[in-house]
């Protein structure tokens, strides 16, 4: 489906360098604000208490709240709906085995007021479990892009992956930074959505640069600029198609989905616009700055096709006994 058709191709390139700026200021940002402000590691990474609660009836979630913020010994606790309108968990940083112990007790005589509960669940999660989540999902994130970076490599060319290594740490540092603006709980759900951020970018620059790596082939200008510009305008339908398609998904998860994936789908929010933006106006510029050769690449090309034309002639002459 084409929703684009240009008849001629769009000059992307020529922006480059204001792109390139806009880029940086976003990174020193989001590099800011993660230094000044902070993430806001969750129970999950700094430890603390879950106490899920089930009502008979809908739960008096405001009610909760204002009861449970008048206890010192539960500031800063969150209390978010979970599952149904009937149960709620409460999530408090503290995590002494007094804590659990004392939960269901404590939950019994703070909550009295609000209505006839059940406490389903207390679990605890220390702050040395919360340290090894934490180191281990930042080995996850580092070693999926190493990952990247050396199939990249052997897929393209080694300047089509640090291009692409560049355009996925740019789409990463930015969603961070919008979190540590947020100040969003990060958990293993947050986690997954960097994961998933890094996936998605990833697949829409591979797409940009097959379509590039084709119209060196193809396109008869000797410049990088001209290729890429009708290469990203021939995918620009694609693209976009695929981009909204996702973000109306991601936003309605966002808006109905509840509070317990809020932080998800915002993350994943922040991944598509800039994962989008990334492939066309970050990777692309990138590649034509390291001084990708249109000629040279022509030449291996062609270099690597008669080295295989010769060796198919070989593999017949043997076959057939002549040689």
């Amino acid at each position: 489906m084409e929703i684009f058709k240009y008849k001629q191709a769009i000059d992307f390139m020529s922006n480059a360098k204001k792109f390139g700026i806009f880029s940086i200021i976003l990174i020193v940002t989001a590099l800011t604000l993660l230094f000044t402000k902070g993430l806001n590691y969750g129970i999950d990474f700094a430890g603390g208490t879950i106490i899920q609660v089930q009502y008979e009836g809908v739960a008096p979630i405001d009610k909760v709240r204002e009861v449970v913020s008048k206890d010192p010994k539960y500031a800063g606790a969150t209390i978010t709906k979970f599952g149904s309108d009937s149960e709620i968990v409460i999530r408090t940083k503290q995590a002494s085995k007094s804590v659990k112990g004392g939960a269901k007790v404590e939950v019994q005589k703070l909550l009295a007021s609000t209505g006839t509960f059940e406490i389903r669940r207390v679990d605890l999660v220390g702050p040395s479990v919360g340290e090894e989540l934490k180191t281990k999902g930042i080995m996850a994130m580092v070693l999926s892009i190493i990952g990247i970076l050396i199939y990249l490599s052997f897929r393209f060319e080694w300047r089509f992956a640090v291009a692409s290594v560049a355009a996925l740490v740019h789409d990463v540092t930015i969603a961070m930074g919008m979190l540590a603006l947020f100040q969003v709980d990060i958990n293993l759900p947050i986690l997954a959505a960097i994961l998933t951020i890094l996936g998605y970018s990833l697949n829409d620059t591979v797409i940009v640069f097959d379509r590039i790596r084709e119209g060196i082939r193809t396109i008869k200008s000797p410049s990088m600029a001209d290729v890429i510009n009708q290469s990203v305008t021939r995918t620009l339908s694609r693209t976009t198609l695929t981009s909204l398609t996702t973000f109306f998904v991601v936003l309605t998860l966002f808006l109905f989905g509840g509070e317990i994936i809020h932080g998800f789908s915002f993350t994943l929010l922040v991944g598509v616009v800039v994962g989008t933006y990334s492939s066309i106006f970050v990777a692309s510029p990138i590649l034509m700055w390291l001084n990708f050769s249109v000629v040279d690449f022509r030449e291996k090309e062609a270099a690597a096709a008669k080295r295989q034309k010769e060796r198919d002639k070989q593999r017949a002459q043997f076959e057939q006994g002549t040689i």
